[in-house]
């Protein structure tokens, strides 16, 4: 006898993604789709006990990098290991398309300095069989993942592929060049581009060292882009700023919204420059809000820092002459030589040729920097945790506790990593995150899921936003549960135009978690060879998530993959199933 339902999920806690409490209840799937919820009579081809569970929507990752990997490969992991659904690409102005076929290596080069992506890595893993932006689209068009996928058009590719040289040299773009970039853009959003993302940060740099193509992008440029968007009536506008001059910068954002009706995101973090900037930029929010304009902030809910190790992108004696000698050999072989009483003295003795090491201003901040354990990482250390205190408290050397912990520390072997919080953390404590998510204007984002992928793994955030943020945090006030999955479920739907997710309601789609939330834990990154040309990269995994649901197939049961791959490339914007049915 035919089954009613294609998958009944019973007796779990729905935390449906509203904001409402939670409330036992069945949710029934049928073709993809949310059928019912509450106590459901008929059953399920596919049955899942849930009682004593969460049963949430799918996460919904709106900052990430897969524009390589979506193209050569099924898992957009680490994130699908943590509950997402969905993921956003093409952020922070960089990726693969618009593209002409002279000016592949210039894009991988700046992929590699941006996002930490190795060169040969991209050469090796890109098909390169598109050169328009629709072009990209239509070869995902024909990919199957095990979440969803949408893209956004990257500013840095749009530019080189109208202006050339003068693009990557960053000169003005004329009334020619931001006709035209407003016309690939028009036709982008017409093509599926859930939106536009660009970069004016120093940060972003391609490998050789130079800055962004977009980094001083003028706004008659951004807003020529934003008004081909608006001619399409589609599509979002992402930006990630150093807001050096905060006031004016975010007055320029918003005359582009104003001027276009598009509405924006942007990155938001706490600067150890300028502690208390998040601050104002939350009341320009809400200024702009007041005036019925659409500007949204993306923050990061932990320490925005970077990992070291002897296996990783690198580590704090990257720039030590005598680290130098060593730093082509294999990792047995450093390990080896880093045993070695006469080498490691001599290392000891030595000082860095750089006055900033990698990722370290200054050079020695012991101080803000911490082991990273083998099990539940702490992204709250207290100061007492640092490198620093640990080494003061045994009365040796900081470095030579940081090199012993490399060494010797997680799974052994030279596989232990240490932790410098960089951004987020200027107070050595998350308390200005828990404000800033709880304005109303606040989503959760920056994970960067598939990019960094030698020195960070925040394809993870999602589960410590559960794990740290409604359950376990001790060193300050807690969220509710229920405002943490509509945060990271329903309103970073909404923040990009998918508003037929992120709820667990009849007729939205049937992306969803059945999670043990009492043990739901998130490991520690580790390092895996799983790229093309066997590149390495930090993954990170969990343990607690039951099933992860996607369009109603169980795509992962406690952690391993089922082999459905139900996943599409999402093009456009979403309509809810009630505006869906008023049609």
């Amino acid at each position: 006898m035919e089954k009613a339902y294609d998958l009944v999920i019973r007796g779990g806690t729905v935390v449906d993604g509203t904001g409402a409490p939670g409330f036992e209840a069945d949710v029934a799937v049928k073709d993809g789709a949310v059928a019912a919820v509450g106590r459901i009579a008929g059953s399920g081809a596919d049955e899942i006990d849930a009682r004593g569970k969460l049963v949430i929507p799918g996460f919904v990752d709106i900052h990430t990098h897969y524009d390589g990997q979506a193209t050569w490969d099924e898992r957009m992991q680490p994130s699908s290991w943590h509950g997402v659904t969905t993921v956003v690409m093409g952020n922070c102005g960089v990726g693969f398309a618009p593209c002409r076929p002279d000016d592949h290596d210039r894009l991988i080069r700046l992929m590699e300095g941006v996002e930490d992506i190795p060169f040969p890595v991209l050469a090796e893993g890109l098909p390169w069989n598109w050169e328009s932006y629709p072009d990209y689209l239509d070869g995902l068009s024909k990919r199957r993942f095990d979440v969803d996928v949408g893209s956004q058009l990257p500013h840095a590719a749009l530019r080189v592929y109208v202006m050339g040289q003068r693009g990557v040299d960053r000169e003005p773009a004329t009334e020619a060049d931001i006709h035209a970039m407003a016309a690939i853009a028009k036709r982008s959003m017409e093509a599926g581009a859930l939106g536009f993302g660009t970069s004016r940060t120093l940060n972003h740099r391609s490998s050789d060292g130079s800055p962004i193509a977009t980094l001083t992008a003028g706004e008659d440029e951004l807003t020529g882009i934003a008004m081909g968007m608006a001619a399409a009536n589609a599509g979002v506008l992402q930006v990630v700023s150093d807001f050096n001059d905060p006031v004016e910068e975010f007055a320029m954002l918003r005359r582009v919204v104003a001027a276009s009706g598009r509405p924006l995101s942007f990155s938001l973090l706490q600067s150890p420059r300028d502690p208390d900037q998040w601050k104002l930029m939350l009341d320009q929010m809400s200024d702009a809000k007041a005036a019925g304009l659409s500007i949204r902030a993306q923050v990061a809910t932990r320490p925005v820092g970077v990992l070291f190790g002897l296996e990783l992108t690198a580590n704090p004696f990257s720039t030590y002459p005598t680290y130098r000698e060593i730093a082509k050999l294999s990792l047995a072989e450093r390990v080896a030589r880093l045993r070695d009483p006469d080498f490691r003295a001599r290392l000891l003795a030595d000082e860095p040729d750089s006055g900033r090491a990698p990722g370290l201003s200054p050079a020695r901040a012991w101080d803000r920097i911490f082991p990273m354990g083998l099990e539940s990482p702490d992204y709250e250390p207290t100061p007492d945790q640092s490198i620093a205190a640990r080494a003061a408290a045994r009365g040796v050397d900081p470095r030579a506790l940081a090199l012993d912990h490399m060494l010797d520390g997680g799974a052994g072997g030279g596989r232990g990593m240490l932790y410098l919080p960089l951004l987020n953390y200027a107070g050595a404590n998350l308390d200005h995150v828990l404000t800033m998510l709880q304005h109303d204007c606040v989503v959760p984002g920056l994970s960067d899921g598939g990019a960094h992928v030698g020195m960070i793994c925040d394809g993870s955030f999602p589960t410590t936003n559960l794990v740290h943020w409604t359950r376990d945090r001790t060193r300050g006030p807690k969220l509710p549960l229920e405002k943490m999955v509509k945060g990271q479920c329903r309103d970073t739907a909404e923040t990009v135009g998918l508003f037929e997710r992120g709820l667990i309601a009849a007729g939205y789609r049937a992306d969803l978690n059945v999670i043990d939330y009492d043990r739901l834990t998130l490991k520690a990154p580790q390092v895996a060879y799983d790229l093309p040309t066997g590149g390495r990269r930090l993954i990170q995994r969990a343990e607690g998530y039951e099933a992860t649901i996607v369009a109603g197939q169980v795509t992962y049961r406690d952690g391993a993959p089922t082999g459905a791959l139900p996943g599409r490339l999402l093009r456009g914007a979403q309509a809810s199933p009630t505006a869906m049915a008023a049609e």
